[in-house]
């Protein structure tokens, strides 16, 4: 990937501990066989063969559904409960990436800013019970192996060795659609790169509490795929709302049109401005058509939120031979839906070239499908 990228992503530094990287498979040649007979790196990436296998068949079903959003989701929303000014200053800041959503399962899920994570928390609770696996491993792993469900998404590094919870994290420590541009990146200590790559995310994600009146609404016209035309889309010009106006952290969205079955495209507020800000602006763009680049700066950037808060990343064990892979690679480039094109965007970064793109046929709007599957 090149990305003026890569250098970018050292920025975490103060939440971080820099550790050696490693990919999938790669990192050692050290093998030990298994219980079950898995050949792994480790004895303690055995117990995730059996805990992978059974997530597949029971909870991600072979489906980029629910489940998986929701697994991919959890990552953020407890490896953010985490302030490096709270803990220098002696005050109790939260463990990061803890696995604190599911040691609490009722305390972080019921609180605002953690709005509809709760179907992912009790969805992973069963699995936390019967396999030897700690709930900040657990939360890792689980989006590892939910999101190759998806087509086009990268295959994830996993590590093993985080410890539990012992408190949940104060309230206020996520961010939300409505916050500022500049309230966002001082979450991630000002690592612009960063952010925009995890928003990758969001092109197999939902909706469910920004509009009341509408749950399971796309952020993109190709949810269930992670691919880069969230990347376009958020930078057409808007017409309209799926819904209701006026929601606190939404702005009118270029594909708002749909029916019960497709409910149309919404557009994040925070999304919007950061595509827009000039300390993201240029790197959104990169990612438009790229997918290359895109897959593996949300690798990169995973991997580094994944250690959050950790006293001794360096002690983690790396697993990732455990992951499977993708289910399918994304060949289809990114397009302009049918009635948009060049016109109708909103263009913040010209730096470089933006990219040369084709539409989709046809004289009235792209409707846009809603979440399927489980």
């Amino acid at each position: 990937m090149a990305f003026k990228a890569l250098a970018i992503f050292a920025s975490l530094v103060s939440l971080v501990v820099a550790v050696p990287q490693a990919t999938p498979d790669s990192a050692t040649t050290a093998s030990i066989k298994c219980p079950d007979g898995n050949i792994a790196p480790h004895s303690a990436c055995c117990p995730f063969f059996a805990l992978r296998d059974d997530m597949l068949e029971h909870l991600f079903q072979g489906v980029c559904g629910e489940d998986a959003h929701q697994a991919v989701r959890l990552i953020f929303h407890d490896s953010i409960g985490f302030s490096q000014e709270m803990h220098a200053k002696g005050i109790f800041s939260g463990g990061g990436a803890d696995g604190s959503v599911l040691v609490f399962p009722d305390v972080e899920a019921n609180r605002a800013e953690n709005a509809g994570i709760s179907d992912g928390v009790q969805g992973q609770l069963p699995f936390l019970a019967n396999h030897p696996v700690t709930a900040a491993d657990l939360v890792q792993f689980a989006a590892a192996v939910g999101i190759t469900n998806c087509p086009g998404s990268p295959r994830l590094k996993f590590f093993t060795g985080r410890p539990n919870a012992t408190a949940p994290p104060p309230e206020g420590l996520v961010p939300n659609p409505a916050d500022s541009v500049t309230k966002i990146l001082a979450r991630f200590d000002d690592a612009p790169a960063e952010v925009v790559a995890l928003l990758a995310s969001h092109s197999i994600a939902n909706a469910d509490h920004v509009d009341p009146d509408i749950q399971a609404v796309p952020f993109d016209s190709t949810q269930n795929t992670f691919d880069t035309q969230l990347f376009l889309e958020v930078l057409l010009k808007g017409i309209g709302f799926p819904g209701s106006a006026n929601n606190s952290g939404e702005v009118s969205s270029p594909l708002p049109i749909g029916t019960t079955a497709q409910p149309g495209e919404l557009r994040l507020q925070s999304d919007f401005a950061l595509a827009r800000d000039p300390r993201t602006a240029c790197v959104w763009q990169s990612f438009i058509n790229n997918q290359e680049l895109m897959q593996n700066a949300f690798v990169e950037a995973v991997d580094k939120m994944s250690r959050i808060g950790l006293a001794h990343p360096e002690n983690l064990i790396d697993c990732s031979v455990v992951v499977p892979q993708p289910v399918a690679k994304v060949t289809k480039p990114a397009t302009y839906p049918a009635t948009k094109s060049f016109k109708d965007i909103q263009r913040a970064c010209f730096a470089a070239p933006f990219p040369s793109l084709a539409s989709d046929p046809g004289a009235t709007e792209t409707l846009v499908a809603g979440q399927v599957g489980t």
